[in-house]
């Protein structure tokens, strides 16, 4: 399982840097600066959250028998409920996308939570 976050972990930093990259020249002048902040502010969690990726894959092997995995599920659909709903916004100005935001943010403290009681329980 650790390959697999890894795995992801790597493809969902390359596609973050990729997003940033993308908004710094092709959208910044698209965008009004409000919802250039808003994508910058998905580009941002998702990058933080593709490195806490490479955390629970490092878990994995130095604690076997933590049940981690469930934290690494919950900060992939963190990232793609928090991050993707914030690029909708971004590209759509549609301001209700935003109502679903907060529901990748639950994901991402319940991805941090299980983690660290993963470990703790591990110990």
């Amino acid at each position: 399982m650790a390959k697999v976050f890894l795995i992801i972990g790597s493809l969902s930093a390359f596609l973050a840097v990729a997003l940033g990259a993308f908004a710094a020249h092709a959208l910044k002048t698209k965008l009004t600066l409000d919802l250039f902040n808003i994508w910058e502010v998905g580009v941002r969690y998702h990058m933080y959250h593709a490195l806490a990726l490479f955390a629970v894959a490092w878990v994995i092997v130095q604690f076997p028998d933590s049940n981690v995995s469930l934290a690494g599920w919950f900060f992939v659909a963190g990232t793609v409920i928090f991050s993707g709903s914030l690029y909708a916004l971004s590209l759509s100005g549609v301001r209700w996308i935003g109502a679903i935001t907060p529901l990748g943010g639950v994901c991402f403290i319940a991805g941090w939570v299980w983690l660290a009681w993963s470990v703790w329980k591990s110990v």
